[in-house]
């Protein structure tokens, strides 16, 4: 067992030692050859899209399972999980009246769950909620949020409420996780279940973000013109790396956690 531990620590020991230039070099590297590895292995690039809905759905069972079996909500945020509900539920309605497919019916099953983890958190296991450690301020992503829908949103025929809807509930989806990972930098050390989720939510949004790439990759382009025209088409993109790129560091540290042996992921100082 030594002998595994030994080289994934020396790796690990060496990135950090690393200046934050070196660190951010590595892992546009690493993203960047995962990429490729993920055009060369998926012929159909839609299925990397079905199985981040996929991953982001055995994220929510363990979810599910450490409320109802361990009965506690402890190292969950709620604000976080009210940013989801409120993303989920603008996205359902701009579905409804812009693009009804399977897709709808994959959120409404999500925001129905995410509105009975919400209901847990609050009435039945509140005992167990950290609600000292979970102190994000969530207007500090709404509204900024909002403003940034109300000045950059889809150039499409469709109306001007909805498309402003659409790119607000994009903006959010992208920092929806940040009340999450103020929780787990308050608490330092994050129990198995809630480092399973949240490494779910990582590879989900990795997955998704490969889909858009990719996408855009095999159209030369022209994915983005379909999207409409200004600042809009390149701000989906921005807005989907970003929500991978939030949760990369957490993702290595729960991976080298996992490699080590460890059932309890103890986060370093200033890591979210």
């Amino acid at each position: 067992m030594r002998t595994q531990k030994r080289p994934m620590h020396a790796v690990s020991m060496r990135v950090r030692r690393q200046p934050p230039k070196v660190k951010a070099f590595l892992a546009v590297v690493s993203g960047m050859a995962a990429l490729v590895l993920l055009r060369v292995i998926v012929h159909d690039h839609d299925n990397l899209f079905v199985a981040a809905e996929a991953v982001h759905s055995i994220g929510i069972s363990v979810l599910i399972y450490k409320l109802t079996k361990e009965k506690t909500c402890a190292g969950l945020s709620l604000k976080s999980q009210e940013l989801t509900a409120i993303f989920l539920a603008v996205r359902l309605y701009c579905s409804f009246v812009m693009e009804y497919d399977i897709h709808t019916l994959l959120d409404l099953a999500t925001l129905a769950t995410t509105l009975w983890v919400i209901y847990m958190i609050r009435f039945k296991l509140k005992s167990s909620y950290m609600e000292d450690k979970d102190n994000f301020v969530i207007y500090y992503v709404v509204v900024p949020c909002a403003v940034l829908a109300l000045c950059i949103h889809p150039t499409t025929s469709h109306n001007l409420l909805n498309r402003i809807s659409w790119a607000f509930c994009v903006y959010l989806e992208a920092a929806s996780v940040l009340p999450q990972l103020r929780v787990m930098q308050n608490t330092k050390i994050v129990e198995p279940f809630t480092a399973h989720y949240v490494f779910a939510l990582g590879v989900a949004r990795f997955l998704s973000c490969a889909h858009w790439v990719l996408q855009v990759l095999d159209s030369r382009g022209r994915l983005l013109v379909a999207l409409g025209y200004g600042l809009w088409p390149s701000m989906v993109l921005i807005s989907e790396i970003v929500q991978t790129f939030i949760l990369a560091d957490f993702c290595y540290f729960y991976i080298k956690s996992v490699f080590g042996g460890q059932l309890v992921l103890r986060l370093p100082s200033g890591v979210v």
